[in-house]
């Protein structure tokens, strides 16, 4: 029954989030104030093939671009512009995202001020309009960051499928808080050093190795199941922990894109990744309750390929993100 539930649990996750896994591409508005109601603007905008997601930014009144530039870059439209808005400024006055309701995508806001502080914001289909608040203190940015980060991992279905197999590999118990934790160790160091431009990696191929790490980590569990414990059964910290690495490497490239406040950079990085971390085991603690639940209500008898399920949807979903993202790079 158990096996059952982690089934039911990974078609939820496929019906939450597209196929494609956390990178989605969404659309990004870099918003970055030049003084006296003047902004510099690059509203970059995804494409399927040769088509622009029809997104349009609504200024508020008073509003307007004075100059523009639109050309492709690999995978997106790319448009440059320069905002006036007058003696109003943006502080203060709401702008939203046209179109954006009607879609299932997201879109990346950050604005810059004078000062070199930051708002970040993500707006969805659900809430596509926001207000820009202005510099805000250190408190506030920190929230802003750990939240940011708790939504990554939450949206991030390669990381939750990752964290999803190392739970049922190893159960509960220490040996599973030691797992969790190697793994936390390592992707906040090569988050840390890549976010910091200590380390560079080119980015497609670090994906397409993280969805080969879940095929992995699938047989594994497979193994397990068939009788025939793997190394991750037998030194579960060690995997997790090498893994991770490169798992951290995954989280950076969200950071990179949404942008670390100049002056409050460990602030930033500290918040964003105790948001993975927290992100992270609120998953790991639904799994778990699952799987009491699951040995609450469980039937007398279970067939027995059903122990199978999670190991080969986990496998055939990472096998497709592997073949996927090797083609795409």
């Amino acid at each position: 029954m158990i096996r059952w539930f982690m089934a039911a649990l990974l078609a939820f996750l496929h019906l939450a989030h597209p196929v494609s896994a956390h990178e989605s591409r969404p659309a990004y508005l870099d918003i970055r104030e030049l003084g006296s109601g003047q902004y510099e603007v690059i509203w970059k905008r995804p494409m399927r093939g040769d088509y622009v997601i029809g997104f349009a930014v609504v200024w508020p009144e008073g509003c307007a671009p004075t100059t523009e530039a639109v050309h492709q870059v690999p995978g997106a439209s790319l448009t440059r512009m320069l905002l006036d808005c007058g003696e109003y400024g943006l502080i203060g006055r709401e702008l939203s995202i046209a179109r954006l309701p009607e879609t299932s995508a997201e879109v990346l806001v950050r604005v810059e001020f004078k000062d070199g502080s930051t708002e970040t914001r993500i707006l969805r289909p659900s809430a596509a309009t926001m207000t820009v608040q202005g510099p805000r203190g250190a408190l506030a940015m920190a929230v802003e960051y750990a939240t940011l980060g708790f939504e990554h991992i939450l949206a991030g279905i390669d990381h939750l499928l990752f964290v999803l197999g190392l739970t049922l590999i190893v159960s509960g118990g220490w040996r599973l808080v030691k797992t969790i934790t190697a793994f936390t160790v390592a992707h906040s160091i090569t988050l840390a050093l890549s976010t910091l431009g200590l380390v560079r990696v080119a980015q497609a191929p670090v994906e397409a190795v993280i969805a080969l790490s879940i095929v992995f980590l699938a047989r594994e569990l497979a193994m397990l199941n068939q009788g025939r414990p793997g190394l991750t059964a037998r030194a579960p910290w060690l995997v997790a922990f090498v893994f991770g690495l490169l798992h951290g490497l995954g989280f950076a490239s969200a950071l990179r894109e949404i942008g670390l406040p100049q002056g409050d950079i460990p602030l930033a990085l500290l918040a964003f990744n105790l948001g993975v971390e927290a992100g992270q085991l609120a998953f790991v603690a639904v799994i778990l309750g699952v799987i009491w639940l699951a040995r609450r209500v469980s039937p007398a008898s279970l067939r027995k390929w059903a122990g199978q399920l999670p190991a080969y949807a986990i496998g055939t979903t990472a096998a497709f993100w592997t073949i996927e993202r090797i083609l795409t790079a």
